[in-house]
């Protein structure tokens, strides 16, 4: 989950929270003949909080039309490319566009809901350069990295709504936002997070060249930007930067009570919604809670989470980490790490400007450590999080230089981006990878004369060579 302060897309003028909600990781783009679709027995929920207690202020609930119904043409294996005709789909909900998913969006405060959309449009997956072609380049791969809402494909474009107090709104797949080594963090913390070409002396874990766990992978995702004056104000005390005023952000989903299935396609859902699942600050549930608490934590709410205070207080990883590398780490009494994961929500200062996007010269992706500060508090995690903040490396750095901070270590993993370009406007999530060519089967182009002086020898052959690792 992401939330920080920008502009509405249309509107620059207008300050919003901007909150981006990821499920489904390691979504394989070339997923048919289904592709990966919202649940229609769940209910996607943004909550908006009291950034001290987590009691709950606002609520955002979308909910998705169903996965075995909305076709044009059943009597066919493809959702996308044929329905009532065959070709590239144009726009979203067309002919060529076989299956089309819909949801809607409710608004609860102080117990009154509204519903502020309803019939809304699901973006499309990327399907390839056959079916998709908007959103790819002449070879098939995915275009993204667009800084204005003019740039931007147009399936993303026609996927964006507005809500009925001001909100915009958006649902689809798009690229995996985030970035790590998670594959070696939990391969008992393999040395290669920290040092890959043999020289510790240039920086724990800052040498590039990691492996991404999550590079070439799809998500769903479902996002809001909410005008900051539909928000309710709350002072509450930044870790870092003392007294501010702002709100919490976490996001859930619920299932029902009860789910019968009966013969066929027969199913039978009853009873209240039960939270099955939750998130706010990234690396608590994964990285801190343990196996004992993980199903209490998803079911709880952030008001009873002094319960889980334990784990932030005294962090697991900090001993594996001295276990390991034999580093000397505070691993109980933790109280700084308290305060930024008790309770669980993402604490997001609302008086601030639009804070620095990846790819802005004063973005840094290790937030007020880098120096990336916004009005006088940092522009990334831990207050709110941005597409592109090193959650990783920031958590690793606070868990090396606390609880004084009196002399800052930077620890990272080795991956200090994301595999492609975020997309610097509302929905922000880069363009979803095709289905044919993606980061992880990207084209192959042969060229010949690969350094283009006319002459084809082995000078050409080595430069194709660098060019192919240095993408790898």
């Amino acid at each position: 989950m992401y939330a920080f302060i920008g502009t509405r897309y249309d509107d620059p003028s207008r300050r919003v929270l901007n909150v981006v909600v990821n499920v489904r990781p390691f979504s394989e783009p070339g997923d048919g003949p289904h592709f990966e679709r919202f649940a229609p027995d769940a209910l996607y929920s943004v909550h908006i909080t009291d950034p001290m207690t987590g009691e709950e202020a606002m609520r955002y609930d979308f909910r998705f039309s169903g996965v075995d119904a909305g076709y044009k043409n059943e009597n066919t294996i493809l959702s996308y490319g044929l329905g009532t005709e065959a070709g590239p789909i144009e726009h979203i909900g067309d002919a060529r566009q076989n299956y089309t998913q819909t949801y809607s969006v409710t608004r609860t405060v102080d117990g009154q809901s509204e519903e502020i959309g309803s019939s809304l449009l699901v973006g499309l997956p990327n399907v390839g350069l056959n079916v998709t072609p908007y959103y790819n380049d002449e070879q098939g791969q995915a275009v993204t990295g667009f800084r204005t809402y003019d740039e931007l494909d147009r399936y993303t474009k026609e996927a964006i709504a507005d809500g009925a107090n001001g909100e915009s709104i958006f649902a689809g797949p798009r690229d995996d936002s985030f970035f790590a080594d998670v594959p070696g963090i939990f391969d008992l913390l393999n040395i290669r997070i920290l040092d890959n070409d043999g020289d510790l002396g240039d920086g724990l874990g800052q040498d590039g060249r990691g492996k991404d766990g999550f590079k070439g992978y799809n998500v769903l995702s479902f996002s809001l930007q909410i005008p900051v004056e539909e928000l309710p104000e709350y002072q509450y005390s930044d870790p870092f930067f003392g007294p501010e005023t702002g709100v919490g952000v976490y996001a859930s989903v619920s299932r029902p009570h009860m789910t019968v299935r009966n013969a066929g396609d027969d199913v039978q859902n009853s009873g209240d919604w039960v939270q099955v699942n939750r998130l706010g600050n990234p690396l608590f549930n994964e990285a801190l809670v343990a196996f004992a608490d993980k199903d209490h934590y998803n079911a709880t709410d952030p008001v009873d989470d002094v319960q889980y205070a334990h784990y932030a207080s005294d962090p697991e990883l900090a001993g594996l980490i001295n276990l390991v590398f034999g580093t000397e780490f505070e691993t109980s009494n933790r109280a700084d790490l308290v305060a930024v994961f008790i309770p669980d929500v993402l604490r997001v200062c609302t008086t601030t400007g639009p804070v620095p996007l990846n790819g802005a010269p004063a973005f840094s992706r290790l937030g007020f450590i880098g120096g990336d500060t916004t009005d006088g508090v940092s522009s990334g995690w831990p207050n709110g999080r941005r597409l592109g903040d090193d959650v990783v490396d920031i958590a690793l750095t606070a868990i090396a230089s606390g609880p004084t901070y009196q002399t800052i270590t930077i620890v990272g993993d080795n991956v200090p981006q994301n595999d492609v370009d975020y997309n610097a406007v509302f929905p922000y999530g880069a363009t979803p990878h095709s289905g044919t060519f993606n980061r992880k089967d990207p084209p192959k182009i042969l060229r010949a004369d690969f350094n283009d002086d006319g002459v084809i020898d082995t000078r050409d052959i080595l430069a194709f060579l660098n060019a192919w690792n240095a993408d790898r």
